[in-house]
């Protein structure tokens, strides 16, 4: 499968700022590209690269005054196959895990563990270990937020996204997070590209959020807010949450005047 994906983000700003940006293709990914990735700016700065701490490819730049656009354009293949579904992964002791899934044991910004932890025992408590009780979970966020963007809010975490039972895909994604965590199951946020594709198009294209459990030994996609398997996810970034792998950190003012998403299965290449 070919995917065009890509994206056109406008900025006004009132004098020159600093940005630090998200919006490269995830490492894991890279040998999938058919065309490259470049981000684009216009009007045209230096754009420098480098790799974080959680393996992402961040980008920076100094954004003029005035108008600014960031965008890309790109090709990607896929292998078109729904995402991972195995039943019997089990879940891994503490005392086993590898070293680096640890941290996603931990509480964060948007996944309050400490908050959330009675709560997830009393619901999924009596759950069988492993695939069954991350499924488990999925169901109950899945059915217990209302979808909508008007209910984002950059402060919202977990516990408020239970309370107040609406959101968007990240609120589904931290509080899924959240309570894997509290039942010993390693889980981090993701964010990237999904688009349409095979399922009937509903709202208007956007940066989605899902997110990885640590089970059996390796990870695996489950997606709280869609509660199904997806084709063509394309992994932006990772991290604990949404405050690990924001798609743009302004440092000053910058407005957003223009935002545009691309995620589209192409025919094959002759």
């Amino acid at each position: 499968m070919r995917i065009r994906t890509g994206f056109e983000i406008i900025y006004d700003c009132p004098d020159m700022v600093p940005m630090l940006l998200m919006l490269s293709v995830h490492p894991s990914r890279r040998e999938d590209l058919e065309t490259p990735d470049w981000v684009r700016t216009d009007p045209i700065v230096p754009v420098r690269q480098y790799i974080d701490g959680f393996g992402n490819i961040c980008s920076r730049v100094l954004a003029p005054a005035g108008r600014f656009v960031i965008s890309a354009d790109f090709i990607i293949r896929d292998t078109g196959l729904p995402d991972d579904y195995e039943p019997d992964a089990e879940q891994v002791a503490v005392h086993n895990l590898p070293d680096d899934s640890l941290i996603y044991l931990l509480g964060s910004r948007y996944c309050e563990t400490d908050r959330l932890s009675n709560l997830a025992w009393s619901l999924f408590g009596g759950t069988p270990l492993g695939w069954a009780r991350v499924q488990a979970i999925v169901d109950y966020v899945h059915s217990h937020i209302t979808f909508g963007y008007q209910h984002a809010r950059p402060t919202k975490g977990a516990y408020e996204a239970h309370e107040e039972a609406l959101g968007v895909c990240r609120d589904y994604a931290h509080l899924a997070i959240a309570f894997c965590r509290c039942m010993n199951i390693p889980a981090r946020y993701c964010t990237g590209y999904l688009g349409d594709i095979g399922v009937p198009i509903i709202g208007v294209m956007d940066f989605s959020a899902w997110f990885e459990v640590y089970l059996g030994g390796r990870w695996y996609a489950f997606d709280a807010r869609n509660n199904r398997r997806r084709v063509g996810r394309v992994l932006i970034g990772r991290g604990r949450d949404a405050s690990d792998v924001p798609i743009a950190n302004t440092f000053g003012v910058a407005n957003l005047a223009g935002f545009k998403v691309i995620s589209e299965e192409l025919p094959d290449a002759a």
